[in-house]
């Protein structure tokens, strides 16, 4: 059997073992290891097994991932998500849908502090489907939104996705950083237009827009202090220069604590629940991490990487065909797995030919996790769709996906905005240098 075949066996029966529910960090160490073994031999797949957890552990920028972690289980227990919410739907009380609208803006600010898709989700639909839900707007709208602003959380810095991609292609973190900002306000953007357009079509699923006076919108911003100084002070000090990535994850955890303590929410339980919610992702992430990492090995010398590379080179197609080939991939791994096994999985494969291509490894990120955000909200699986689902049992999954399904189309036009006009990723991080 040639390293090929082996190869794409390996590929098949770790997919196989997804559809039958085996725990994907786990599935990727078990076919890594097995893998590694048929081609070599056992003992230095063993000698894999040894090496890799150490020097998982042992590297330093991993540090970043459990501080921004912390971070963002603080900034929940300290109230900032429910003053964001507050904020967002009183400044755009006047459009269609407002309290839809309101949740974007809101899951666009968590996401800030957060860098979770599924925990922007999960703490959006515990503060935003109560509220839609009290003022009658339909179900696909209200579970629609939240949806989609939950996939935000991993599209605007800082994100535990981004740093794990700029790990593996050897990339800057703080310019990986500056380049998801103007495509992030862009989908926001774009989404909220989506919502507007919604209810303009079928203004039954949603109540007429409510009016909040200057005074109350403007009330309502002292509740972001403590966001713009999180926010301020973790990217700015990193643009700067005044913190590196890791001080700067450092820094925040810290003043993520001690928002929690201003606002009077700094209690044992509250404090508990944030390091076991940090501990719990981490531990989760560090598995994958290591399954990845031996998964990695084992195709590195099954040569697959390069050969796809090299077969497509043979092609002679342009970029963007090969961009329309990997959206298709990216959506079908959307479905039977959450965003950083994709990243791990495809990026050895799919980075030697983008970097044939002459592609910015950076631009490549920033549609790497559109194509992600994707794959959390696209039917069969959808994992936010599941997570809206846990939050509002009452609501057929199938009314999730028609909520979620006109927003599949909104991250597909900013596929094609940031394909014709790469500035939109590239203008901030060029500017911030190497």
């Amino acid at each position: 059997m040639s390293l090929t075949t082996i190869g794409i066996l390996g590929i098949v029966v770790f997919l196989c073992l997804i559809f039958l529910g085996m725990n994907i960090g786990l599935a990727l160490l078990l076919v890594g290891f097995l893998g590694y073994a048929a081609v070599v031999n056992p003992t230095a797949a063993i000698g894999v097994l040894r090496k890799v957890p150490a020097t998982q552990a042992s590297t330093y920028t991993f540090i970043v991932i459990p501080l921004f972690i912390m971070m963002g289980n603080f900034a929940f227990q300290s109230g900032l998500s429910a003053a964001l919410y507050n904020a967002g739907h009183k400044w755009l009380s006047r459009f269609p849908g407002n309290l839809a609208c309101g949740t974007i803006a809101a899951s666009a600010g968590f996401g800030a502090i957060c860098g979770s898709c599924a925990a922007t989700c999960a703490t959006m639909g515990t503060i935003a489907l109560p509220e839609m839900r009290k003022y009658k707007y339909a179900d696909r709208l209200s579970t629609g939104s939240i949806a989609m602003g939950g996939t935000l959380g991993i599209l605007i810095p800082p994100s535990t996705p981004m740093i794990i991609y700029c790990i593996m292609a050897e990339e800057s973190i703080g310019k990986m950083f500056a380049a998801g900002f103007l495509p992030g306000i862009m989908l926001a953007i774009l989404c909220i237009i989506t919502i507007a357009i919604l209810v303009k079509l079928k203004p039954e699923i949603a109540p007429p827009p409510t009016s909040y006076s200057w005074r109350e919108r403007f009330s309502s911003l002292k509740g972001l202090i403590g966001v713009v100084v999180l926010f301020g002070v973790v990217l700015g000090g990193m643009f700067t220069g005044f913190f590196s990535v890791n001080q700067s994850a450092a820094v925040g955890a810290f003043l993520a604590i001690l928002l929690t303590a201003v606002h009077k929410r700094l209690t044992w339980t509250s404090f508990k629940n944030a390091m076991q919610g940090t501990v719990t992702t981490f531990a989760m992430t560090f598995l994958i991490l290591i399954g990845a990492s031996v998964f990695a090995n084992f195709l590195a010398i099954t040569k697959i990487p390069y050969l796809l590379a090299e077969s497509i080179a043979d092609l002679d197609v342009s970029f963007g065909v090969v961009l329309i080939l990997m959206t298709v991939v990216y959506i079908f791994l959307g479905m039977i797995m959450d965003e950083l096994p994709m990243i791990l999985l495809t990026v050895p494969i799919f980075l030697p030919i983008v970097h044939s291509y002459g592609v910015d490894t950076i631009w490549f990120g920033i549609y790497i996790i559109l194509v992600m955000e994707l794959g959390a909200i696209a039917p069969p699986v959808g994992l936010n769709c599941f997570i809206i689902q846990g939050i509002a049992k009452d609501i057929p999954l199938s009314t999730i996906y028609r909520g979620a399904l006109p927003f599949v189309f909104t991250i597909l036009v900013g596929i094609l905005i940031i394909y014709l006009f790469p500035q939109t990723v590239m203008f901030l991080p060029n500017q911030i240098g190497g």
